[in-house]
């Protein structure tokens, strides 16, 4: 295993640009949380916070796509300098207007995600560019997992204490100044950055729509998985008195993700679509027994068994859209799938907030549930695999589903 892995980070740059795009990604875990908890404690209303955070997530998912075709066209350095920015702007006015009148709170948080940097597909299409072999790309994509993963073990803990035991703001404020910091030092590294096409006049290549789309819906459905638990821990955690246990148990949560990260990481990479439709058939199981745990040690023994699944699932479908689209839109591909995420993250995290306040905390597991469910389904009946599809590539590459 330490061979495999040992062999990825031997490429330019790779170590350093992997370790900054990890600190880049610091507001997938804690900005999302972190808004949910700042407005659940100054207005004392899930449903509001996960409007508010919705909309931010929401915001963020549709710049996901466009910063990544400017970044594919014009390079990722001036995208990660403005999104930073921004970023960086919309969380400060999202502290000063957080509990102001609608819809002040909304565009605030809209700002901060319009800038949200999308380091983590920026440092996917690096690690595309710089490894030749492209059966280490699959065990670079499982590095990526893993540090998504040991980011959210890291951030909810973080985001947390530093709201409840520091101050109000102090979680958000850290999010985003270690993502904004992070996503310039990104763009100071030049050399692993994807080289800007020459400019031909020829249109581009087509994107592969046909394995794509099914694929971004399927990423609504484990979107809106990610969002509704989220919310849904931390009102379970409030109702047992205990929520300050609500980034703990997010965060073993993303340690069984982690650790099936690294396992899938140093195993042949054949077979991808197969490998995603069971991962999403084996979450939607894990999660039947969890409406029905009515004690923090349950719950927390249940989240770690769901996350075994995360990895395996978002690896899988990482390497089918790299296998399925052209390298020179690589990036705008995983644009749209991170779209569907956060798209269904954003409507998870609205939907189950009110299912909160009207069924109690329990019955919000109901709503991740449902969405895996559908996602299983749409995976097993609509994905085609990337040969299917007939991709065109840059490199040739091709998948054995």
């Amino acid at each position: 295993m330490l061979q495999t892995y040992r062999a990825a980070f031997s490429a330019p740059g790779a170590a350093l640009f992997s370790a900054t795009g990890a600190l880049a990604r610091l507001p997938l875990s804690m900005t999302g949380l972190g808004i949910v908890l700042v407005v659940a404690l100054r207005t004392d209303s899930y449903g509001r916070a996960g409007t508010v955070a919705a909309v931010y997530v929401l915001v963020a998912s549709i710049s996901g796509p466009l910063q990544g075709r400017i970044a594919d066209r014009a390079g990722q350095a001036p995208v990660l300098w403005v999104a930073g920015a921004l970023h960086a702007t919309g969380i400060v006015l999202t502290l000063l207007y957080v509990d102001s009148a609608v819809p002040l709170p909304h565009l605030a948080v809209a700002v901060a995600g319009l800038g949200a940097p999308q380091a983590g597909n920026m440092v996917r299409a690096r690690w595309a560019h710089v490894l030749e072999d492209r059966e280490q790309v699959s065990t670079a994509f499982a590095i990526e997992a893993v540090l998504d993963e040991a980011v959210f073990v890291v951030g909810p803990v973080l985001v947390t204490f530093l709201t409840l035991q520091v101050a109000e703001s102090s979680g958000l404020l850290a999010a985003g100044i270690v993502s904004t910091l992070a996503s310039w030092a990104l763009a100071l590294q030049r050399g692993s950055e994807p080289p800007i096409p020459e400019r031909t006049g020829q249109a581009a290549a087509p994107i592969n729509l046909a394995l794509l789309w099914p694929l971004t819906v399927v990423s609504v459905g484990l979107g809106v998985l990610f969002g509704s638990t989220e919310v849904v821990v931390v009102a379970f955690t409030d109702e047992a008195g205990r929520d300050n246990l609500a980034g703990v148990i997010l965060a073993v949560w993303a340690l069984g993700s982690l650790i099936s990260g690294l396992i899938v990481g140093a195993l042949p990479s054949r077979e991808p679509l197969r490998r995603m439709r069971w991962a999403l058939f084996g979450l939607t199981v894990l999660f039947v027994p969890l409406s029905l745990i009515d004690g923090i040690p349950l719950l927390a023994i249940g989240m770690l068994g769901a996350g075994l699944m995360i990895s395996p699932t978002v690896i899988a479908m990482t390497r089918l859209v790299e296998t399925g689209v052209p390298a020179r839109r690589f990036t705008e591909a995983l644009g749209w799938i991170t779209t569907g995420l956060a798209g269904g993250v954003a409507l998870g995290a609205a939907v189950v907030g009110r299912v909160i306040d009207a069924q109690g905390a329990s019955a919000g597991f109901l709503v991740p549930l449902g969405s895996v469910a559908v996602a299983t389904l749409l995976a097993w009946t609509r994905v085609p695999s990337a040969r299917a599809a007939a991709p065109m590539t840059d490199y040739g590459g091709s998948q054995d589903d």
